[in-house]
């Protein structure tokens, strides 16, 4: 008999307004039916202007990250200067492209303000990069990119952008099994990271 794969549901959204940038995700990880935990982490900072957000394999995650953090941070120390959102995805685009034939299972939104302002991009497994005004990811992901196509622009200010980044996750939450339990948010100005929230479903 055949045995049965699981992937890990998810949503994860990232929003990119007026000199400002949301990444969201629910809480759970979940394999198939199996609720493993109601209190993962999928969101995370990376510098004081660039975050990222993830779906996938919560390890899978975690270690991508914590290896583009410290690659980071020695950029940061040789260049004397902060990385551009581009860097940092492209930091993450060559490790996951560099462990193709044993891949992440995790799909990544990075986003953040740099010098050439408000940046959204999203890289798959392999590290394939696309830089969008807003990018949805995971098992939710349609719910979620319906709710933000409705009513996305542009000129959204930060406020707008935190409210329309939770409506779009708590909506998905609301019908996708493998997405639940609160939402993690991360909002970004031209004064860095200034809300790292916590959420209710």
């Amino acid at each position: 008999m055949a045995q049965q794969i699981y992937l890990p549901g998810a949503t994860t959204v990232g929003i990119v307004g007026k000199d400002c940038v949301a990444l969201a995700s629910e809480k759970r990880f979940a394999y198939g039916y199996f609720v493993i935990s109601k209190a993962a982490r999928k969101v995370f900072p990376i510098t004081r202007r660039i975050g990222a957000a993830c779906a996938g394999v919560v390890g899978d995650m975690q270690n991508l990250i914590k290896e583009t953090t410290a690659v980071v941070n020695l950029y940061r120390i040789e260049n004397g200067r902060e990385p551009s959102v581009q860097t940092v995805a492209k930091l993450l685009s060559w490790h996951l492209f560099s462990s193709r034939f044993f891949p992440y299972f995790t799909e990544t939104i990075v986003g953040g303000l740099d010098e050439g302002g408000p940046h959204v991009i999203v890289l798959d497994p392999l590290g394939s990069m696309i830089e969008d005004d807003y990018a949805v990811v995971g098992t939710g992901a349609e719910i979620a990119v319906g709710v933000i196509e409705n009513e996305y622009s542009r000129n959204l200010g930060p406020d707008e952008v935190y409210n329309l980044a939770i409506k779009a996750v708590r909506s998905s939450i609301s019908r996708d099994a493998g997405s639940g339990n609160g939402v993690d948010i991360l909002l970004y100005t031209n004064d860095g990271l200034v809300k790292y929230e916590t959420l209710p479903p």
